[in-house]
């Protein structure tokens, strides 16, 4: 299967910026789309930015232009880069990758954003 370790988050001011990483392992080969999704809490996990093997990507309406996903195929690494951050982006940051088994979840990394 695979593995994905998130890392990057942590507590930042409002207008602040940081960058989330995650790493993917074991049967990577199998990968097609990579993505971030986020959960606030008492919400649904909602999709944040997505990223296909060959870089088109996807974005919610409330990062766009404010989130860049990025990925690094030869590192088998997704980024995201977050900047103007509001309060509004506090949640847990889930990293995801898609097989033809099926979606694969990282156990997140938590953002916290105060104004």
């Amino acid at each position: 299967q695979v593995q994905l370790v998130e890392s990057g988050g942590g507590l930042v001011q409002a207008g602040g910026s940081l960058r989330l990483s995650c790493v993917a392992s074991g049967r990577t080969w199998r990968i097609n789309n990579m993505g971030w999704y986020r959960q606030a809490p008492g919400k649904q996990r909602e999709p944040v930015a997505t990223i296909s093997y060959t870089g088109s990507t996807t974005y919610a309406d409330s990062v766009k232009g404010r989130f860049t996903i990025s990925r690094d195929n030869a590192k088998n690494t997704v980024y995201l880069q977050m900047t103007s951050l509001n309060a509004e982006d506090t949640a847990v940051y889930y990293c995801n990758a898609e097989t033809i088994l099926g979606p694969h979840w990282g156990r997140g990394t938590q953002v916290t954003v105060s104004s």
